[in-house]
């Protein structure tokens, strides 16, 4: 009976074996092409940065080194030296550098690529590169040598000695800590050096892009809780008993407050307020919104009366989207004849009753000004006009304060209109003639 049993079970335990040893090989050999794939796309990656970090140091060299008057080639060069920039960022994004601090050195390759774009794209014929800026460029070619160094010493150690980047991702995920290993010490002492570089003035237009907007640097006199409660109260017309406080971020650069009161329906108005000042950043009602019954005129009407009756006067809708049974409206403040872009408020209401159902005013409170300065314009809206595609169907033309690229408020002339059947917005500069921004506007979204 053993014998017969034996002679029965043992080709399937036998054939079992064997398939379990081939998959467990076929798994294997799945894992091992896997890492390799993964090391090679890294390998790859990390020679491609220091090679770029070299064309980097060279296009820098080569921007200093023709005359001051010689526009054309400074333009060429900067653009090359965004580029690498740019390509030198994108490699750095696929290595496995998460866990080991590195982020000084992409922030500085992020400056550069800022102020070289910046720089390139502007009029360089009226407003050619500074001293400062040439002085700058003289810095980062210094800065770029070292760096380029320093990666070419680990790309010899690599090579020499058939370093792994999996061993190198393994000693960084090693219990969160960074341990000893040559590529990883390699990249740390790269970003050491960067710290210890001295802070350049890149100009407003490049250092305002990593300005912090935080609450606490906002005028005003400070306020208590009792007086943000009673704040809270006036604008969502409750009792002041019922509205809830909390302080938020106190003794950290976003101090503000958070007023809340519960609804019958057993919704909640929510408000934040800045500490300083008290002014008021968001506003929310969480009631649950039912089916869409009213139009998109009921809904701006409503929109248009809730932010007058709120004391944001002179706001005017700029844009308009539905999703689901929502709606949402942009809305700026208009000073005389000119749309005040950056003074933006969004708003949301429900498409069943279209009442308003919440707001973000964050940008208002940042850049609002009781009484502007608007430049006068050199050019009239013709003039202006002439700069447009011929085949441009213009619906309307207004006078827009908007911010640029370069983070510079400009003055436009904003002409909305159709062309190759798509609505859009073109932004002409009324000092200069020159196209500062094309918006495409969606069918649904047009508002003029």
């Amino acid at each position: 009976m053993y014998k017969r049993l034996s002679s029965v079970m043992f080709p399937i335990v036998a054939v079992l074996l064997i398939g379990a040893l081939v998959w467990g090989y076929q798994e294997n050999q799945e894992k091992n092409a896997i890492l390799i794939k993964a090391e090679n796309q890294y390998q790859r990656a990390f020679h491609d940065l220091s090679f770029h970090m070299d064309k980097l140091h060279s296009e820098i060299g080569n921007t200093l080194a023709v005359h001051t008057s010689s526009l054309g080639m400074h333009r060429k060069g900067l653009m090359n030296v965004w580029r690498l920039t740019s390509e030198a960022q994108n490699e750095i994004s696929q290595l496995p550098l998460t866990m080991l601090p590195f982020h000084e050195t992409d922030d500085f390759l992020s400056r550069i690529s800022n102020f070289a774009y910046k720089a390139s794209m502007r009029d360089l014929t009226n407003e050619p590169l500074s001293e400062k800026e040439l002085g700058n460029l003289k810095q980062l070619y210094q800065n770029s040598s070292e760096i380029t160094k320093s990666l070419k010493e680990v790309q010899q150690k690599v090579l020499s000695d058939r370093l792994r980047w999996m061993d190198a991702e393994t000693a960084m995920a090693a219990q969160g800590k960074v341990n000893d290993n040559t590529i990883v010490d390699g990249f740390r002492s790269v970003n050491q050096k960067v710290q210890q570089y001295p802070e350049l003035d890149w100009g407003p237009s490049v250092s305002s892009m990593y300005t912090k907007r935080t609450v606490k640097k906002l005028d005003g006199i400070p306020m208590t809780k009792e007086q943000i409660q009673h704040k809270a109260a006036k604008f969502s017309n409750q009792s002041v008993g019922n509205i809830q406080v909390q302080e938020n971020g106190k003794g950290t650069e976003w101090e503000s407050f958070t007023a809340s009161v519960g609804q019958a329906n057993d919704s909640k108005l929510m408000m934040d307020f800045t500490r300083n000042g008290g002014m008021l950043i968001s506003y929310s009602d969480t009631r649950q919104i039912g089916t869409k019954k009213v139009s998109r005129n009921e809904v701006m009407a409503k929109a248009d009366q809730f932010l007058s009756d709120k004391g944001y006067k002179n706001m005017k809708a700029v844009n308009y989207d539905e999703y689901g049974n929502l709606a949402n409206l942009t809305y700026v403040r208009k000073q005389g004849d000119t749309l005040i872009y950056p003074e933006k408020i969004s708003v949301r209401a429900g498409l069943d009753t279209g009442e308003v159902t919440g707001f973000q005013a964050s940008d208002f409170v940042n850049e609002h000004k009781d009484q502007r300065n608007i430049p006068k314009a050199r050019l009239t809206a013709e003039q202006a006009r002439k700069k447009l595609n011929p085949d441009f169907e213009e619906n309307y033309v207004r006078k827009s304060l908007i911010e640029n690229e370069f983070s510079k408020e400009v003055l436009c002339y904003e002409f909305g209109g159709r062309i190759n059947g798509t609505r859009y917005r073109i932004y002409i500069n009324a000092d200069t003639g020159m196209e500062e921004a094309v918006e495409e506007i969606k069918p649904v979204n047009a508002t003029s």
